[in-house]
């Protein structure tokens, strides 16, 4: 398979400008000078090339849909929150190759009319923001920012830490000085965004597939993958495997290969029970479901889960399924940012209601009071917050109900 974007992970010195551009960095530079704006986003759209920060969303669609004014440029957004638990695949891209990221901040830029771009890091993510800014400052004083360069400017912002930030206009929110919270949208972000101009916010993940696809061509992409979901992926495996850590994979590439080839397998002694395919806020799969299944959207999806972030939790066969849920369950009732009264109230009574069968003083009527809640959830909450946890506790107590039957009295 060729690598997209670890090509170059491992290669001494790649983070220093002189040594990335030994290798081919900026060389779709060349190219990106000739193309309009229109012309980039066709050759995207001819990649399929889809998001994959989680909702896998057509990135050419999403571009051609930004409000085009010449008196207010766009701002793009570089996001580098990356809250989901179980997901680090855009850490290791930038700390092992900072200037493919800044390469793909420079296309998408171009392609949305953007001179100015914004880079929006959890406050966690001390390592990967400065190796983000030194790759910057490396591209300043070769200049390809500033005056004449791709981009005037590119600022770097820190977040605070809130798994909400991971939502875009909560990003937007923080990168304006206000509290991260969720907007209702319409508007969106590309009609009305940052400081009320058109923005776009893109996934680390997907800036660094860019430079692939404009160097070699959209056809090179597409051969990679499957008809519908197109190239690579970077998945982040942990839990019950003999090597986590992050790999690239072309899609379509079954499960269970990922898990033996990439991962090692599982420990001796340890089988297969589940799997979260794309973070904790996927929807869970029994063993035999997860290892029928595929790394591409369609795949997953058609299991009743989803692709999500890639971030590949193994769970193996002496693991609680009660336990599982209320740890996901306490992370979400303490992100939950409290502006309404869905998500606030419902998922610290999920919790409790969790951590109560967890110490073995579960009511009979706490697994479908839970269902209810998480029902109520997914209809009425304003982001997507609480449907991450609604997704979890729906489809583990609907699997492994009998778990669940045995925590209470």
């Amino acid at each position: 398979m060729e690598r997209v974007i670890t090509k170059h992970a491992g290669v001494k010195g790649i983070a220093d400008i002189s040594v990335a551009m030994q290798h081919g960095a900026y060389l779709s530079l060349k190219r990106l000078r000739k193309l309009s704006p229109r012309e980039v986003i066709e050759i995207v759209s001819e990649s399929g090339l889809r998001g994959r920060g989680g909702a896998g969303f057509p990135v050419g669609r999403k571009w051609s849909m930004v409000e085009r004014d010449p008196e207010a440029p766009a701002y793009l957004i570089v996001n580098a929150d990356e809250s989901e638990p179980g997901t680090f695949k855009d850490r290791v891209v930038i700390e092992s190759d900072p200037h493919l990221v800044v390469e793909g901040m420079f296309i998408a830029a171009r392609a949305v009319g953007a001179r100015r771009a914004f880079a929006y890091f959890r406050g966690e993510y001390i390592k990967p923001m400065d190796s983000f800014r030194r790759a910057v400052l490396d591209a300043r004083d070769a200049g390809f920012i500033g005056e004449g360069g791709v981009v005037e400017d590119v600022t770097i912002y820190r977040g605070a830490g809130p798994y909400v930030c991971g939502e875009e206009t909560a990003l937007i929110r923080s990168i304006e000085g206000r509290r991260g919270l969720p907007e209702i949208k319409p508007p969106y972000p590309v009609e009305e965004g940052l400081f009320g101009r058109p923005t776009v916010v893109q996934n680390v993940e997907t800036l660094a597939a860019l430079p692939f696809i404009v160097r070699e061509g959209p056809e090179a992409f597409a051969r990679l993958g499957t008809e519908r979901s197109s190239g690579t992926k970077l998945v982040s495996i942990s839990g019950a495997v003999n090597e986590p850590g992050v790999y690239e994979v072309e899609m379509g590439t079954p499960v269970s290969n990922v898990l033996r080839e990439e991962a090692g397998g599982m420990p001796e002694g340890m089988r297969l029970k589940a799997l979260l395919p794309g973070g904790i806020s996927t929807a869970v799969l029994t063993a035999g479901e997860a290892l029928s299944c595929a790394v591409d959207f369609e795949s997953l999806s058609e299991a009743g889960s989803a692709l999500g972030s890639g971030g590949m939790i193994v769970i193996d066969d002496a693991t609680s399924m009660v336990s599982v849920l209320a740890s996901i369950a306490r992370f979400f009732a303490g992100e939950s940012c409290g502006k309404c009264t869905p998500c606030r109230e419902g998922s610290g009574w999920i919790s409790k209601i969790l951590s109560r069968m967890e110490s073995g003083l579960g009511r009979r009527s706490d697994v479908e009071l839970m269902c209810d809640l998480a029902h109520g959830m997914r209809e009425t909450a304003l982001c997507p917050l609480a449907e991450s946890l609604a997704i979890p506790v729906l489809s583990f107590t609907a699997k492994f109900r009998d778990e669940f039957e045995e925590a209470v009295n």
